[in-house]
C-alpha cells in the first residue's frame, strides 16, 4: 500500500524528465572543440583532433545526433502529453550544448527538484551508464558551489530488452532484408552491430555477479541479437546465420576490444559464401556519426570492395513505440518509487534491469562521485 494522496499524478513523485545524450558539433567550426570535450584528460594532441574530426568535415562538420535528439525530445512531449501527463522534458548533452550543466539549472530555475533521467543508451558499460552518472554527478556539484537548490536526480533502468525497443528494430531489420537483392535476400546473414570497448571493460560490466567473460555488456547485447532473430525468422520462415559484431574501435592498438570488427566480419563471410548481408546496429539508440560513417561510409564501402550486397537497418530514433516505452518506464518508475508494485516488462531470458545501480556496478579505473545509484552522495 502507498500512502500517497489519492489525487497525485500517475508520473509522481516526478515532476521532470531529462533526456541526457552524447552531444555532437553542428557546424565545421565545432568539430575540434567538440573533440576536445570528448577527449578531455587524455593527453590527444589537437592535430590528431582534427583528424579525427574528418569523420564530421565529410557531413559539413554536423553530427546527426542533435537534429535526432530533438525529434525524439518531441516525440516524448507529444506521447505524455497524448496520454494526459503534464510532465516537462529537458534536454542536456555530456560533450556539447545544451549542456548538462546548463539543463540542471534551467530545471531548478523552473521550480522542479526531482527528475528522471533517460540516457541514449540502452546497454550496461562504464560509459554506457556510469560516465552518465558521474556527469550527472559533476553538475550537481556545480550546481552545488553556486549555492542553487539541488534536485534529487534519478535514472531509467536500462531499456534493451524492452518491446518498445526490440520490436522496432526487428521491424527495421525486415525493412532492410526487403532492400537486398532478391536472389540474395532468403539466405542474408544477420551482422547485429554495436560500439566495440575495451575487453577489460566490458567483463566488468554491470552488478558484480555479471562480471567476466563480456560481462552484462556482451550478455545483453547477445540477448537481444537472438529476439531479434528469432522475430525475423518467424516472420519470414528462414533460419538466418547471425553474430554479434563490433564497430567504431579507437584507443591503444596494444589495448584488447571486443572483436570482430564489422569490416572484417564482412570479409569473413563474404569469404564463407554468404550472398548478403544485412547490418543491424541495435547497440545504438539513434543513426548519429558512428553509425552513419562507421556503418554507412566505412563498412558500405569495404562490401562494395568485395561485391558483397549489404543493407543497413534503422535504429530506433524517434518511434512511437519507443517514445510509448519511455513513458512506461516513467510510470513504473514513479509507481515503484511511492511504494507499489507495477508491473516490470522486458523480453528474453535475463529480465528487467535494476533501477538502483549497486555498488560495483560497471566500476570506473579511478573512483569518480557517480548520481542515481547505491553509492550516490546527492541521494
Amino acid at each position: 500500500m502507498s500512502d500517497q494522496p489519492a489525487d497525485q499524478p500517475a508520473t509522481a513523485p516526478y515532476d521532470a524528465l531529462l533526456l541526457l545524450s552524447f552531444g555532437g558539433p553542428e557546424g565545421p567550426d565545432e568539430v575540434v572543440p567538440f573533440l576536445e570535450n570528448v577527449t578531455r584528460g587524455r593527453g590527444i594532441p589537437r592535430e590528431r583532433l582534427k583528424e579525427v574530426g574528418q569523420h564530421y568535415f565529410l557531413f559539413g562538420g554536423v553530427s546527426p545526433i542533435n537534429d535526432q535528439n530533438r525529434e525524439l525530445l518531441s516525440a516524448l512531449r507529444a506521447d505524455l502529453a497524448a496520454h494526459g501527463l503534464d510532465l516537462p522534458v529537458y534536454w542536456g548533452n555530456r560533450n556539447w550544448a545544451p549542456y548538462l550543466t546548463d539543463t540542471l539549472r534551467e530545471l531548478v530555475a523552473d521550480g522542479h527538484r526531482r527528475v528522471l533521467t533517460l540516457t541514449t543508451s540502452a546497454y550496461a558499460s562504464y560509459s554506457g551508464c556510469r560516465q552518465y552518472r558521474e556527469n550527472l554527478a559533476d553538475a550537481l556539484a556545480a550546481l552545488e558551489a553556486e549555492g542553487l537548490p539541488l534536485p534529487r536526480v534519478d535514472k531509467l533502468r536500462h531499456y534493451f530488452n524492452h518491446p518498445g525497443f526490440v520490436e522496432p528494430m526487428a521491424d527495421a531489420t525486415l525493412a532492410a532484408l526487403a532492400e537486398l537483392p532478391e536472389d540474395a535476400r532468403a539466405g542474408a546473414h544477420l551482422a547485429f552491430t554495436t560500439h566495440s570497448i575495451p575487453t577489460a571493460g566490458a567483463d566488468i560490466s554491470g552488478p558484480a555477479e555479471a562480471h567476466g567473460d563480456g560481462g552484462a555488456y556482451v550478455a545483453e547485447h547477445l540477448d537481444v541479437a537472438r529476439l531479434i532473430a528469432d522475430a525475423v525468422r518467424r516472420e519470414t520462415g528462414v533460419e538466418r546465420p547471425w553474430r554479434l559484431v563490433y564497430q567504431s574501435r579507437s584507443g591503444a592498438p596494444h589495448v584488447p576490444w571486443l572483436e570482430p570488427d564489422i569490416c572484417d566480419h564482412l570479409e569473413t563471410v563474404h569469404g564463407e559464401g554468404a550472398p548478403a548481408v544485412v547490418m543491424v546496429p541495435f547497440g545504438f539508440v539513434s543513426d548519429h556519426m558512428e553509425v552513419k560513417y562507421d556503418l554507412d561510409t566505412e563498412a558500405t564501402a569495404k562490401a562494395a570492395e568485395l561485391g558483397l550486397p549489404v543493407a543497413r537497418a534503422a535504429t530506433v530514433g524517434a518511434d512511437p513505440r519507443f517514445a510509448a516505452a519511455v513513458r512506461e518506464l516513467v510510470l513504473e518508475r514513479a509507481a515503484t518509487e511511492r511504494g507499489e508494485r507495477p508491473e516490470r516488462c522486458a523480453l528474453g531470458a535475463l529480465g528487467p534491469s535494476h533501477d538502483l545501480c549497486p555498488v560495483g556496478c560497471c566500476p570506473a579505473r579511478a573512483p569518480r562521485a557517480a548520481a542515481a545509484g547505491a553509492d550516490s552522495p546527492y541521494a
